[in-house]
């Protein structure tokens, strides 16, 4: 593999892009989601209009140089200021990341920044060059479950105690990156999830710059299922609900691989399911360890970046 693009946001992207660094591969870009409004990464957005700096400061540590330096560097980015003051939450990185872009003048070039001075061995790219909100249509939060109640936000539909059904994008179909669908055109393989499905991994789908560019390439498409629902915004979803959510939000979509952890489908009839799911996207499913097992067996419930670097070599080289 010459160059992997890894599409998401959050603690899923980073093991992604841990996992394509072991691959080895010339070159790895990061394509990040931007709705972030909690945290350190909303009240910089709210307070400078800025891109929400969260995301793409966790993928520039995971992308951290494997030197002294670099490893300093990731900590550092990754950090985060205690006590009560002003600055009491926000991550290091978030507001160098800002800084840079208000000396610099672009996010890009701030990003650039930060990846040349912390070694990088990959590129960050935000996927759009506006931060936008999520919007979700509801069920559950009345007496009537029929009813559909929209909530607007990355946090509140992440924490929502309905049922998400549908997410949006505010404002609707924005325009894509062209250094993002640049990248997605040039890969060998791309790759998207794992993460929260509706405010990391189907956000991309979302924009229709990027659809198009991934039903052009010529790259191997691989969505990494997550491990498990995560509670809140896909509690009890099955991983074949999951797979008909991105049919849902994105019908033109194609890709070529569903990789799915072996351990957390064990029936022959639930992987019916997937399979037919997943040929509605044009794939087919990879069944494979790809969970992390910490020292006396117990399961982690997240991806395990060497053995998924092993499925996406495997993945790569399979005609």
């Amino acid at each position: 593999m010459r160059h992997i693009v890894s599409l998401g946001g959050g603690h899923g992207l980073f093991q992604t892009l841990r996992a394509d660094r072991l691959c080895e591969p010339e070159t790895i870009t990061a394509i990040v989601t931007v709705a972030d409004d909690g945290g350190s990464s909303g009240r910089i957005r709210r307070e400078l209009q800025m891109i929400p700096p969260g995301d793409l400061r966790m993928a520039l540590a995971a992308l951290a140089g494997s030197d002294e330096d670099g490893q300093m560097w990731a900590r550092a980015l990754q950090h985060r200021f205690g006590g009560h003051g002003a600055l009491a939450g926000h991550a290091v990185g978030n507001l160098l990341i800002s800084g840079l872009e208000e000396v610099l003048g672009s996010t890009q070039q701030a990003l650039d920044a930060v990846a040349r001075l912390t070694n990088s061995q990959g590129r960050v790219l935000p996927m759009c060059l506006q931060p936008l909100d999520i919007e979700a249509d509801v069920s559950g939060l009345d007496d009537d479950p029929r009813i559909m109640r929209p909530v607007r936000g990355q946090v509140a539909v992440a924490s929502t105690p309905g049922s998400v059904r549908r997410v949006r994008l505010l404002p609707e179909a924005p325009d894509a990156n062209p250094e993002a669908q640049r990248a997605i055109a040039e890969a060998d393989v791309v790759t998207l999830g794992p993460g929260s499905w509706f405010s990391s991994v189907i956000p991309h789908l979302l924009v229709p710059g990027i659809v198009e560019a991934l039903n052009e390439t010529s790259a191997k498409k691989v969505v990494v299922l997550n491990l498990s629902a995560e509670p809140g915004e896909t509690q009890g979803f099955s991983s074949e609900r999951h797979l008909h959510m991105l049919s849902q939000h994105a019908p033109s979509l194609r890709v070529d691989r569903i990789l799915i952890d072996s351990y957390s489908i064990p029936t022959s009839g639930e992987r019916a399911h997937i399979e037919r799911a997943a040929a509605r996207l044009g794939a087919t499913v990879e069944f494979v360890d790809v969970e992390c097992v910490e020292e006396g067996g117990r399961r982690t419930n997240r991806h395990d970046p060497v053995k998924l670097a092993c499925a996406l070599r495997a993945l790569a080289g399979d005609d």
